[in-house]
């Protein structure tokens, strides 16, 4: 099968997934309903917490998040915010069923408040990091111990649930690994992927300012989704000479109309993969563990050796198509499940998912390549088995364009797949907005944090719920419930986080089984802070 043939294969299955037994469609719960809501800190998140196989162990650290100059190589030393002064953060990683007891430092500048979100993790509810909705924000000069079990093996990380943070320095993987699991392999590497502005071509709130006027702000019917004009934000052909171009490795680039700098907004991005617009932002760095493509990361190990990545995107607005040069991936897990292992050229991997592959080295020098999908950019990092020189930075192997995988293409591992149910309630979550007005949102309704309890999607414990995405924009949503892992259709895998094509719709399923309230929402970060989330919530 030819790399075009097999890339319309992964959009007819990104489009297609969630078929199976299907139930009547119900309208959520909405403001006003009258219905009374699990308390995230209380009896019943208390009880469930409690059912939860715990080994007794504790795994103690301290979190400090505080300004900080980080080192991306290349002579790139930006000021940002970080964990304890590094970008990402030290790796944590514990036993599944072991105690995480993790105090959050928060050393940030004036009064900057902040939090920790334990991404994938289905913990209680108290301590998942969100605030208002469960939790106090952590102010500056302050301090919060999160004290959770971490019962579910898998690769994760850890990242602020305020504003858009995310896109600063303050991430870390989180390990939860198995003793009885074996996949044969010799060694592991963490693989971490981030986009990358703060402190070298501006912030990440400077980035939101400029973003939340949306293309209205120039002046022009751009159109919005749902509107008659039926050409969203980034669909505008002739812009009467504005630099538009998806370079993102010219940070210097900027276009105008009117007297508005359109510095960050990001033009032309489009993607095949990704169903048209490929992102928002125009970022100067792609980042592989920290390390920018010219001064890479370096994985060394001998031929022969298997080597289990564990592939995280921590990024803010990039998809990543990720490869190895000269070497097949064979994936194991997504999002910390298990999967039938499915042999690949490359991945296709959005903000928020995880993806854990084996590989087998060869002898010489090998670029591992994260491709900025739809954004002529990349990240870099090497390995390196035996001698040789290191490819250039822009090096793109042929396995890109290859045999290319998404999760809606893989199968749950048997022992992880949801036994078959009847389906109690099925929500539709209807994806909203447009760059026109920046208006992103669920339902139509973008989220409010002053009241989060408004507008909830409510959920009965002990019930099997389905989530029907239907994506009514023109750009692709990362969307990630807390709490709790779904799955895709009727055999696809258990996730947390899924990519939803635009104009398309994609249904999963999961049994309400953890109490409390849960956000669910688009991992682009600045779609979230737009106001495209939601909140699961457990009827008391």
């Amino acid at each position: 099968m030819n790399s075009i043939n097999r890339r319309s294969v992964l959009l007819a299955g990104l489009g297609a997934a969630g078929a199976g037994a299907l139930a009547a469609c119900t309208s959520g719960g909405g403001s006003g309903s009258g219905n009374a809501l699990v308390d995230p800190t209380g009896s019943a998140v208390a009880a469930a917490e409690k059912k939860r196989r715990a080994t007794g162990r504790q795994r103690k650290l301290t979190l400090t998040a505080a300004p900080a100059t980080i080192d991306l190589g290349g002579g790139i030393t930006p000021r940002t915010w970080a964990f304890d002064g590094r970008t990402p953060g030290k790796e944590i990683r514990l036993s599944v069923g072991d105690t995480l007891v993790a105090e959050l430092s928060n050393q940030l500048p004036g009064r900057t408040s902040t939090s920790i979100h334990w991404h994938g993790i289905a913990l209680r509810n108290d301590m998942d990091g969100v605030p208002p909705a469960t939790q106090t924000a952590v102010r500056a000069g302050s301090t919060f111990t999160y004290d959770f079990v971490a019962d579910a093996p898998g690769t994760y990380f850890l990242h602020p649930h305020i504003g858009v943070q995310l896109d600063r320095g303050l991430y870390a993987p989180l390990i939860v690994e198995d003793p009885k699991e074996s996949l044969g392999h010799d060694d592991e590497w963490v693989v971490v992927l981030d986009d990358w502005v703060d402190g070298v071509t501006g912030t990440p709130d400077e980035v939101w300012a400029e973003l939340r006027h949306g293309m209205g702000g120039m002046g022009m019917d751009m159109g919005d989704s749902g509107g008659s004009s039926g050409m969203d934000g980034h669909d505008m052909g002739d812009m009467g000479g504005m630099d538009m171009g998806g370079d993102s490795a010219s940070p210097s680039a900027s276009a105008s109309s009117g007297g508005m700098s359109m510095k960050f907004m990001l033009m032309g991005a489009e993607s095949e993969l990704l169903g048209g617009d490929a992102g928002d932002v125009r970022y100067p760095h792609h980042l592989v563990n920290g390390r920018v493509a010219t001064d890479p990361d370096t994985y060394t190990g001998k031929p022969g050796t298997k080597v289990r990545l564990r592939i995280i995107n921590a990024g803010s607005d990039t998809a990543y198509r990720l490869a190895l040069g000269g070497h097949k991936l064979t994936i194991t897990h997504t999002d910390g499940f298990p999967v039938r292992h499915q042999q690949v050229d490359a991945l296709l991997i959005g903000m928020g998912e995880r993806y854990d592959v084996l590989v087998t080295l060869g002898d010489g020098v090998f670029p591992l390549v994260a491709l900025a999908e739809g954004k002529n950019a990349n990240g870099l990092a090497l390995v390196r088995t035996g001698s040789g020189s290191a490819p250039k930075p822009t090096v793109r192997p042929k396995e890109l364009d290859g045999m290319i995988m998404t999760a809606s293409q893989l199968r749950a591992a048997d022992d992880v797949r949801l036994n078959s149910a009847k389906t109690d309630v099925t929500h539709q979550i209807k994806l909203t907005g447009g760059m026109t007005k920046y208006n992103w949102a669920i339902n139509g309704e973008p989220f409010d944090m002053k009241n989060p309890e408004a507008n909830p999607i409510l959920v009965e414990q002990g019930g099997r719920v389905r989530l029907d995405f239907v994506n009514d924009t023109t750009m692709w949503h990362p969307m990630h419930l807390h709490g709790h892992t779904y799955q895709i259709g009727a055999a696809g895998p258990r996730k947390d986080t899924a990519i939803v094509l635009p104009k398309k719709k994609l249904s999963v399923f999961f049994d309400a089984d953890n109490p409390g309230q849960w956000m669910l929402h688009c991992h682009n970060a600045y779609h979230g802070e737009a106001g495209m989330m939601a909140n699961v919530a457990y009827q008391a």
